[in-house]
């Protein structure tokens, strides 16, 4: 009779620890295809060519005024990175969690570290999620692949002031609240020539693989950051240099 009961208990606890799993990954799941919509729904807007719009940077107008907190739009060709990028000085991560609404979301949205003016600083960096299914940041894991680098060097950022192009230099991991690794996130403002080629050279060090691209100092940098498993506390960095007319 004890032995029937305990049957009945585990069948029990099996279908509901079953019941609940399934309405935890449907959760999920819905939550990221409702994360997936509204970008593709502002890749619409940031696409969007019609004859209405004709003055220059109109669709980055139309974000703006949407949100405020929108600095510009983040672009590789043939990579799912094609997202809004987001700061909010007062409240530096607030966008780890947040959609472009300000609904919270699992996927977050590209943000600027509040340390950086998108007009003055000589190195613009942007965190973004490392997500598994290689949305937001996700792509980024191809760039440890050299073959991957060769056909996808240029990372665009359009903001309302100016519509630019990077050309990638770098690639490297690291490690952070760890003294051996190194604080990239700390050279947003390179003061003079040294401080900058320092810089340089030791992006270049770190590098997974060579690259004939060299900066020279007032050229400015874009750096993309986003979480990198193969440690703890991890971060796989890509870097490039503003491509000048």
């Amino acid at each position: 009779m004890i032995r029937k009961i305990l049957y009945v208990a585990t069948i029990i606890l099996l279908i509901s620890v079953m019941i609940i799993s399934s309405y935890f990954i449907y959760k999920e799941l819905k939550q990221n295809k409702e994360q997936e919509d509204t970008f593709n729904e502002l890749v619409q807007i940031i696409e969007d060519e019609t004859e209405e719009k004709d003055e220059e940077n109109a669709n980055i107008k139309e974000l703006y005024e949407k949100n405020n907190d929108f600095i510009g739009w983040l672009k590789i060709n043939d990579t799912n990175i094609n997202y809004p990028v987001m700061q909010s000085k007062n409240n530096p991560n607030y966008y780890l969690k947040r959609d472009f609404y300000k609904k919270y979301s699992s996927y977050g949205t590209p943000y600027i570290s509040e340390q950086c003016d998108i007009n003055t600083s000589d190195n613009i960096i942007i965190y973004g999620h490392h997500m598994k299914n290689k949305q937001m940041f996700g792509s980024l894991e191809d760039y440890k692949s050299k073959k991957f680098y060769e056909k996808h060097q240029i990372i665009e950022f359009n903001t309302l002031e100016q519509n630019s192009k990077y050309e990638i230099f770098a690639v490297f991991k690291t490690v952070v609240y760890s003294d051996k690794g190194f604080r990239y996130y700390d050279y947003i403002n390179l003061d003079n020539k040294n401080d900058f080629n320092n810089f340089i050279s030791k992006c270049k060090e770190l590098s997974l693989y060579e690259t004939d691209k060299q900066p020279i100092y007032g050229n400015r940098l874009i750096t993309l950051s986003t979480c990198e498993y193969s440690n703890k506390n991890g971060r796989l960095v890509v870097i490039g240099s503003k491509v000048t007319e």
